[in-house]
């Protein structure tokens, strides 16, 4: 009789864990089913870059800091693209091919939309532009993804008495043009990272940027100046930037942006 209560408690343990063990199983597998992705569309300020790049890095590169575990962050940003040429060589197709319902694209170009020289990149503010904005915008929306757009993040530049100056002419009001037209989000990153400049000045501006002096760092042995592209630093303080832009956009993603991201 002992013998057969002593099997039948082991029976009704096992079972207790295996309805147990399913249970962790089942709640893991709908956190995991749960994630959302934001997908990052943009140029080489927004990029990822390896090691031998090191210092340098993109904004997208930081902002997985800002959010909590149930954002995926997919970084599809590649230096030298345009809103034209990102599409022509089939980057937003790839983009659209995997994003899904209720995932977010952050859609930031300007830089290399402003090079006339280059008619492969070149597009005009108020026209061609802004169609190619729409592209981007109408294909997540097909998807049922929500896209924000993001204004190019400023150059360092400074007038000679110190003065934060702008470099991307006509391109930021387009784009916010634009986002009025179609009712999309815009986190006007141009304006936030002047400010940011402004702040700090001309030579601490330099801290965000890749300035190095030779023998500095062993991927720059000779140094480097550059006014556009970011140190750790700098991409991290303009990822913030980003994450306090979402923060005021009134959307669900807002509530996965950690409070220490620094905004």
């Amino acid at each position: 009789m002992k013998k057969k209560w002593y099997l039948h408690g082991i029976l009704m343990l096992t079972v207790i864990l295996l309805i147990f063990s399913g249970l962790k199983t089942y709640k893991s597998i709908a956190k995991q089913n749960s994630r959302i992705t934001v997908y990052l569309a943009g140029d080489s300020t927004v990029a990822n870059y390896t090691s031998n790049r090191a210092p340098r890095a993109g904004w997208g590169q930081m902002l997985p800091q800002m959010f909590d575990e149930q954002i995926i962050v997919k970084n599809e940003a590649v230096p030298g693209r345009s809103t034209k040429s990102f599409i022509n060589e089939g980057r937003l197709r790839r983009i659209l091919k995997q994003i899904h319902k209720g995932d977010y694209l952050l859609i930031q170009f300007g830089h290399n939309d402003e090079k006339s020289y280059d008619l492969s990149r070149y597009t005009d503010p108020a026209t061609s532009y802004q169609r190619f904005l729409k592209e981007y915008i109408d294909g997540a929306r097909n998807k049922g993804a929500i896209p924000i757009l993001v204004t190019p993040v400023e150059r360092k530049n400074f007038s000679i008495d110190g003065k934060a100056l702008s470099t991307h002419g006509q391109y930021p009001d387009a784009m916010k043009e634009v986002g009025r037209m179609e009712n999309v989000p815009v986190i006007d990153l141009t304006s936030k990272s002047m400010a940011l400049y402004q702040q700090l000045g001309p030579e601490k501006t330099k801290e965000l940027f890749l300035f190095l002096d030779a023998g500095e760092h062993p991927n720059y042995p000779g140094g480097v100046q550059d006014p556009v592209h970011f140190q750790e630093k700098g991409a991290r303080e303009i990822a913030k930037l980003v994450a306090e832009g979402i923060a005021g956009l009134n959307l669900p993603l807002q509530k996965n942006i950690l409070k220490n991201g620094g905004y």
